[in-house]
């Protein structure tokens, strides 16, 4: 775990620090916001960032944002400070530890953002075998191709791979190639030069340098531009990486891990993505079951977000009613365990009784085609509109249903996410209202 202290925090940072260290973490300490930025820009790597509260949050949190820095934000200040605190959580931090600082619940908020800290729960036969094979090739150097519908967890088996592998120890960093615009993936990759391009005022370490001796999870790396996948093969190939605007190339050691939605060998049919890339890639091949086929993972599933969700919320663990437990097995799940956990984290804060009902569940559609009542349009509905009309609708329907998880939403509509959020930008910028996206709930 390693943790990023900024600021004084009331002469209590050296106190922190010590606790974070005896409880396993790995301390970096900065005194304001902007030497905070420059170390993070050169490469110092950090799972938390513990500030003080006194500092400006929320133009922490905006500029960590800006540069595209993913790194939760904990506050931390004197323990009376109860309005301070509340402002500090509705600026962006994830969390707020009172001052001086307390061992267990340092400890309790390492665990809790710590790589490690996302389980694995499964009890099918189906989950078990991706586990075993995760658990065999992970102490390998092998890259490893991680493919399955969206929603099924192939970001979690990549930390499995990590965490049970010789680099456990190092970095692991992730970068979604669907979520980075085209034109800006190839520096948040490689980095660059100050000068090297307008608005470059600083070096900036990129993601290969960052994990360097660890691993690094090209997460949907179908969505990659065909350009820069030769650059990627290039690098592959000599363990070496060119900074935009740099002058020599630099020695990476990075394992590399990739996942896809996609049928990678139909986009190498397509020409949408590299054969030789491909092939690289994909020394070992984790194809990870839906929802559907693993059915048995349900329940042990729900009763691992009723909890977390309850604790979240400050909310009496429930249990699931017979009733309830009997719906959740017959639906469908084309969302898979990501579209279990919205659905889950909505009932526990619907459900009023002393179990939680089918009622506060609010599945949509029928068993069989979960999907149905929520994206078909009926016939009468239809005439004397456009094919745009009909669309927009789908889609903003559509991402309702997902509580505005672009991810999710694209794959029921068989569309990539990039065309996903073409399209919203479109219908936003003709006034028409849009579902806002949700935190990510992993």
């Amino acid at each position: 775990m390693r943790l990023l202290l900024i600021g004084a925090m009331d002469g209590q940072i050296g106190a922190a620090s010590q606790i974070a260290i005896k409880k396993g973490g790995a301390v970096a300490l900065a005194e304001s916001v902007d030497q905070a930025l420059e170390l993070l820009r050169g490469g110092q790597s950090a799972d938390l960032i513990m500030a003080d509260v006194k500092l400006d949050i929320y133009s922490l949190v905006e500029r960590l944002d800006a540069e595209r820095i993913s790194v939760p934000v904990v506050a931390c200040g004197v323990a009376a400070d109860a309005r301070t605190a509340v402002k500090a959580i509705k600026a962006g931090a994830k969390e707020y530890i009172p001052l001086p600082p307390d061992a267990e619940m340092i400890g309790a908020v390492l665990s809790a953002f710590s790589m490690q800290a996302t389980p694995v729960i499964y009890k099918d036969a189906a989950m078990e075998k991706v586990l075993q094979l995760a658990k065999q090739i992970a102490p390998s150097t092998a890259s490893v191709l991680i493919t399955g519908e969206s929603g099924t967890g192939k970001e979690v088996i990549a930390k499995y791979i990590h965490a049970n592998s010789k680099r456990s120890s190092a970095p692991f960093v992730a970068v979604n190639c669907a979520a980075i615009p085209e034109n800006l993936l190839e520096s948040e990759l490689f980095g660059y030069e100050k000068g090297a391009f307008t608005g470059a005022v600083a070096r900036r370490i990129g993601k290969f340098e960052e994990a360097d001796g660890g691993t690094l999870l090209l997460d949907e790396i179908s969505e990659m531009d065909i350009r820069l996948q030769a650059k990627l093969l290039r690098v592959l190939q000599e363990r070496q990486i060119d900074r935009i605007g740099g002058k020599k190339p630099i020695n990476v050691d990075v394992r590399i891990l990739a996942t896809s939605n996609r049928n990678m060998q139909q986009e190498v049919l397509n020409k949408t993505f590299r054969e030789d890339l491909y092939f690289r890639l994909n020394v070992v091949n984790i194809a990870i079951p839906s929802l559907r086929q693993r059915k048995e993972d349900i329940l042990p599933l729900t009763e691992y977000f009723i909890k977390k969700y309850s604790e979240m919320n400050d909310i009496p663990v429930k249990p699931l009613s017979q009733k309830a437990a009997d719906m959740l097995l017959a639906y469908g799940w084309q969302g898979n365990v990501r579209e279990l956990e919205n659905t889950i984290h909505r009932a526990v804060l619907l459900s009023t009784g002393k179990e939680i009902e089918p009622e506060a569940i609010m599945l949509t559609g029928t068993m069989e085609q979960p999907h149905e009542a929520e994206e078909t349009v009926s016939s009468e509905s239809m005439v004397g509109r456009t094919v745009a009309d009909v669309e927009k609708d789908l889609i903003i329907s559509t991402l309702k249903h997902t509580l505005g998880n672009r991810t999710h939403a694209a794959n029921i509509l068989g569309i990539s996410i990039r065309t996903l959020r073409n399209k919203l930008k479109q219908y936003m910028e003709e006034g028409t209202e849009v579902p806002a996206a949700p935190n990510d709930f992993g």
